[in-house]
Order: structure tokens, then sequence, then C-alpha cells
């Protein structure tokens, strides 16, 4: 085949994503992360970013990052094992431990570079040829993978169904059994039912493994997460957050019992093999951990609740659905790709960026408006989003 039928092949695989309204397109954010945006040079209200409490341009988180920068530098130099390990690493990994102690017996934390990497490390290490993994079936992408790379028997258990999940465990002859799980679901905004899961896991011998990429910092009474939320502690719990998300810059952590964190230094390859992130950004985390716990992350966490409240009770449609959610995902389900990519483009011409969200990241059928808020929206910016949406539903109706 020749180079030319190579690059023909590969444009006629662009059209057919472009004739099923598939494509996906990338905007330049020419601003800080904020509600307010300019985009594409256009001033826009955002409803799109995971960053639920508004830190990411936060006064004293940007000062942090500079003064880490103006400490330590622009970059790490190597992996952690090699000369990559800062004293800035060693701080956030510290801190982090503590921070999740309540929920985790002998806690100890590992920083990674972010979430996807967490998830890919936690899997490969934990799993292996002997080991059966039990994944949920709207698990995050990163999870999959993770599944797919650690050599386990992955099976499969329907979204939610505690009862099908035990009926598999109680069959299952594995040595070594993971659960596997979002806490949040990315595109429903529904919880798990993170502690019916975790009775389970330590009633078979099962690792409970939890993305909590979009419950950390947000819930729970100091932001600690899903663990907080549901009051859980256990040593079966290996626990994953996400520091670019809720707490405003980025990078992941693993936080687990010390002797699973020393596995993972020993074992897991995408913490082995890769360079370390900058010190700065773990520099600006310690303070990002000190807002989320603080008297300012509850009040931040109050605001972010009350605003979610308000677009539930204010919205009202009926052709499409908002589904059940009392996170800080709202998901507004259209249905078809082609009318849900004409509705977030109608909101984007009107100021308002929401993104719509079609397969293969959500079930054929289902494409919808992923609305997400911010603890730094105001009233005023959720009735302008109700507004709009109600103005699009008649429409199209």
């Amino acid at each position: 085949m020749s180079k030319h039928d190579l690059i023909a092949g590969l444009e006629q695989r662009l059209q057919q994503l472009d004739a099923q309204s598939l494509r996906r397109r990338r905007r330049i954010a020419e601003s800080a992360c904020a509600p307010r945006m300019q985009v594409d040079g256009r001033d826009m209200l955002a409803f799109c970013s995971n960053d639920y409490l508004g830190l990411a341009a936060h006064p004293r988180i940007v000062e942090a990052l500079r003064e880490g920068a103006s400490r330590y530098g622009a970059g790490s130099g190597a992996s952690h094992l090699i000369s990559g390990h800062s004293r800035a690493h060693a701080e956030l990994e510290e801190r982090l431990a503590q921070f999740v102690a309540p929920q985790i017996d002998n806690a100890r934390a590992l920083y990674f570079c972010t979430g996807y990497m967490a998830n890919l490390a936690m899997l490969s290490a934990l799993g292996g040829a002997d080991a059966e993994l039990f994944s949920e079936s709207l698990n995050h992408a990163s999870l999959i993978d993770g599944a797919r790379l650690s050599r386990s028997q992955v099976r499969i258990y329907p979204h939610g169904d505690v009862e099908q999940l035990s009926a598999m465990l109680s069959a299952s002859k594995a040595e070594t059994k993971l659960v596997v799980t979002d806490s949040v679901f990315s595109m429903d905004g529904d919880l798990a039912p993170v502690k019916a899961l975790l009775a389970l896991c330590e009633q078979h011998g099962a690792w409970l493994v939890v993305d909590d990429a979009h419950g950390f910092g947000v819930l729970g009474d100091h932001g600690r997460g899903v663990l907080e939320h549901f009051n859980l502690r256990s040593p079966n719990l290996v626990y994953m957050g996400t520091l670019g998300k809720a707490a405003g810059v980025a990078g992941a952590f693993v936080a687990a019992h010390a002797s699973v964190i020393e596995w993972l230094v020993q074992r897991a390859r995408p913490y082995i093999y890769t360079t370390a992130a900058p010190p700065a950004v773990a520099h600006a985390l310690l303070t990002s951990l000190e807002i989320i716990e603080g008297e300012e992350g509850a009040v931040r966490r109050a605001n972010l609740n009350k605003l979610i409240a308000q677009f539930r009770d204010e919205l009202h449609v009926q052709r499409w659905q908002l589904l059940p959610s009392a996170t800080a995902i709202q998901p507004v389900v259209i249905g078809a790709n082609d009318e849900a990519m004409r509705v977030a483009t109608n909101l984007y011409d009107a100021g308002f960026w929401v993104p719509a969200i079609r397969p293969p990241t959500v079930p054929a059928g289902t494409a919808r408006l992923r609305v997400t808020f911010s603890a730094a929206h105001e009233a005023a910016d959720v009735a302008r989003l109700v507004a709009a949406i109600h103005t699009l539903h008649t429409l199209e109706g």
C-alpha cells in the first residue's frame, strides 16, 4: 500500500466520523480556567471544566506555583527513582497521606503526573495472570485500559448492580480479586454504591479500587472525597484522587496501606519509567489542599451545592432528560448525535460553552450536554444557562 493510499484511508474514516456527527474539535482557551473565559477570541460563560471548586486560578495557588518554580526550577529532570523526586513531591505525598488517613489504615500516598497514569499503575501492579478483575460497566477509559494492561481476567458487572457482583465474586476461584469502580461517574454524575462494594470486598478478600476523580475535594465535610462521604475505612481500599479537577492544579495520587504503595513503587511501570512532574506543581498543591480542607473549602462546597440545586429546580425539559445527579456533573440527555451537536453549537453561538458528549464516550442514542458547575459560578450564571437551554428545547421541539 502506498503512502497516498494510507492517507486516503484515514481521510475516508474521518469523513465517516463527520457523517455520524462524531468528529471532535479543539477550541483554544486564551485565558485562565474560570466561569468567564476568552475562547477562540470570544467572551464565553463556561460550563465545561472540572474545576469544581474554582481553584484553578486562585491567587494563592498561582503564587505558590510561582514560588515553587523559583525554588525548584521548571522541571524535575528524571524519574522519581533516579533523581526527580524532590522535597516538594515528598511533602505533598506526606500531606496527602495525612489528608486521607481517617479513611485508610496505615495510609501512604504516591503522586502521579496524571490520573490516567495512576489508574494504569494501580491495576497493572496489583493485577496479573492469576488475578480476576471485576470492572463497573461505566468505568472511565483509564480504568478500562488499566484492566487490559493488568493481564488479569476481566469481568464486567452491570452499572451499580451489587447483587450481580456478589454472585460473580462468589463464583471466582482467583487468588487475587480486584473490584474496580469510579466513585462519581463522569458522564452520568451519579455515585457508585461504594459502601456496599466495600462490604463485598471485605467478605471475599478482594481489593476495592476506587477512582475518585470527580469526588475528591468536593464530597465529604472536609473534601476528602467519597470515602469520607460514606464514612468508610478499610485496609482493602486502594484510592485514587485527581489533583487537576477540584484541586485546581495537575496530577493525581494513589492512597492505600503503606505496603500497597511500596509495591507500586517497586512494580508499577507507569510510575517507574516516566519523568516526575515538575516540583513546582507539587509545591502549589500543598496550598490547594490547605484551602480544600479549611473554611474556604467548606464555603466553596456549600456554594457549589446551592448552584447544583438551583439548576435542577429551574430546568424543565420534556423531550430531553436531566439525569438524576446530586454532583457537579449535570447531564442533559438529548439522544441523537446531530441534535446534541446542534444544541451545543447554538449554545456556543449564544456565549455558553457546554460540550456535547457523543459515542463512544456514552452509549449510542444517548448523546448529551455535559453541564458542569464550579463554585466560582454565580446564581445569575445558572439562570442564564437555564433560560438558554429552555429556548433551544422549544426550538428543537
